[in-house]
C-alpha cells in the first residue's frame, strides 16, 4: 500500500471515528432533555435519536450537503490541503471530543473539527491558506447560537405559560409529554442535517485530493457510512453529557424540554440551510438555560453553565494547537 492510499484509508477511519465521537457527545444533547424529564426511557430515546439522526444526515446530503461542502472546501483552501493535513485536523478534533465526553462536558464537536483543520492548515501552508470569510461566520455562530437558543427557549416558554395559564398542571404534563418526543426527534433530525454532514465532508475531501479531482463529489457509500458512525455513537450513549444537559443545568419538566428542544432545533435547522456548522450543544444548552430562567434566574445552575461555556471557548485554542502539532509530526513521519 502506497503512502497516499494509506493516508486516504486513515482519513476514512478518522472521519468515521469523528462521527462516532460526535454521536457520543453532540448527539447526546438531542435526547438529554427527554431523558432528564423522564418522558422516554434511555433505550427508547436512543433508538429514536439514531433513526431521526440518520434521516437528517441523508436529507442534508441529498438536499445540497451545504455543511459538508463548508467543511470540505470552506475552512482551508483545498489546493493548500494534503492528506496529512486532513488526518491531523480530524484526529485533533477526535482527541478533544473524547476527552470532553469522558469528563461529561458538552462541547462543540463541529467547532472542534473546524479548529483542528484550521490549525493543521496553518501548519501546512500558513495563514494565507485559511478562508477567513467562512471562518468568521463560524466564529459568529459560536456567539449567536447559544444566545438565539436562550432567547428562543425563554420566549417560547413564556408563550406556552401564557397559553396554558388556566390549565391544570397534570393536563400540561400530559400534553407536553407527547410534544417533547416530537421535539426531541426534531433535534435529532436537525443534528443529522448539520453535524452529520461533517464526516461526509471529510471523506469527500480526502477522495477529491487522492484522485486529483476539482469536483467535490459525495459517493452514496460515504453518506451511509457517515450516518451509521454517528448513529453508533448515539447508540452507545454519551451518558455523562446527557446527565449534565438533562439534569444539572436546571430542573426540567416535559413542558420545559419541549420548549428547549423546539427552539434549539429551529436554530440548527436555519444554520444548516445556510451551510454554517453550528453546535448542537450550544443551541440546546442555551435553550435549556432560557427555559430555566423563566422560572427564576436562580433556577439555572450558573456554575454548571459557566463550565460548559468555558469548554466552548477553550475548544478553539486546544484544537488549533493539536491540529498544528499533529500536522508537523505527520510531516516528519510521512
Amino acid at each position: 500500500m502506497d503512502d497516499s492510499l494509506f493516508l486516504l484509508v486513515l482519513i476514512i477511519i478518522a472521519a468515521l471515528g469523528f462521527g462516532f465521537s460526535n454521536g457520543l457527545n453532540d448527539a447526546a444533547n438531542a435526547i438529554a432533555t427527554v431523558i432528564g424529564s423522564r418522558v422516554l426511557s434511555p433505550r427508547k430515546a436512543i433508538i429514536m435519536a439514531a433513526v431521526f439522526n440518520l434521516a437528517g444526515t441523508l436529507s442534508g446530503a441529498l438536499l445540497g450537503a451545504y455543511v459538508a461542502k463548508t467543511i470540505g472546501k470552506g475552512i482551508v483552501m483545498p489546493e493548500a490541503l494534503s492528506l496529512c493535513t486532513i488526518v491531523a485536523g480530524v484526529v485533533a478534533a477526535v482527541i478533544w471530543v473524547l476527552a470532553a465526553t469522558y469528563y461529561g462536558m458538552p462541547m462543540s464537536v463541529s467547532h472542534s473539527l473546524v479548529a483542528g483543520l484550521l490549525g493543521a492548515g496553518i501548519a501546512a501552508a500558513g495563514t494565507n491558506a485559511i478562508v477567513w470569510g467562512t471562518f468568521s461566520k463560524v466564529l459568529l455562530a459560536v456567539l449567536f447560537a447559544p444566545i438565539l437558543g436562550f432567547l428562543g427557549g425563554f420566549g417560547l416558554m413564556v408563550i406556552i405559560m401564557w397559553l396554558f395559564r388556566r390549565s391544570a398542571p397534570d393536563t400540561v404534563t400530559s400534553i407536553f409529554s407527547k410534544v417533547q418526543v416530537v421535539a426531541a426527534a426534531f433535534v435529532a433530525y436537525a443534528h443529522g442535517k448539520n453535524d452529520g454532514q461533517m464526516p461526509i465532508g471529510i471523506i469527500a475531501l480526502g477522495l477529491m485530493i487522492y484522485y486529483g479531482k476539482d469536483q467535490f463529489d459525495i459517493p452514496l457509500w460515504v453518506i451511509f457510512a457517515s450516518a451509521a458512525s454517528v448513529a453508533l455513537g448515539i447508540a452507545l450513549g454519551g451518558w455523562r453529557v446527557i446527565r449534565t444537559v438533562g439534569t444539572k443545568i436546571t430542573t426540567l419538566r416535559p413542558v420545559h424540554g419541549s420548549a428547549a428542544e423546539t427552539a434549539a432545533a429551529a436554530v440548527i435547522e436555519a444554520a444548516s440551510n445556510l451551510g454554517i456548522p453550528v453546535s448542537t450543544t450550544q443551541c440546546i444548552s442555551g435553550s435549556v438555560m432560557g427555559v430555566g430562567a423563566t422560572k427564576r434566574l436562580s433556577a439555572v445552575r450558573w456554575g454548571v453553565a459557566r463550565n460548559i461555556m468555558a469548554t466552548w471557548v477553550i475548544t478553539f485554542p486546544i484544537c488549533i494547537g493539536l491540529g498544528w502539532l499533529l500536522e508537523k509530526a505527520l510531516g516528519l513521519l510521512v
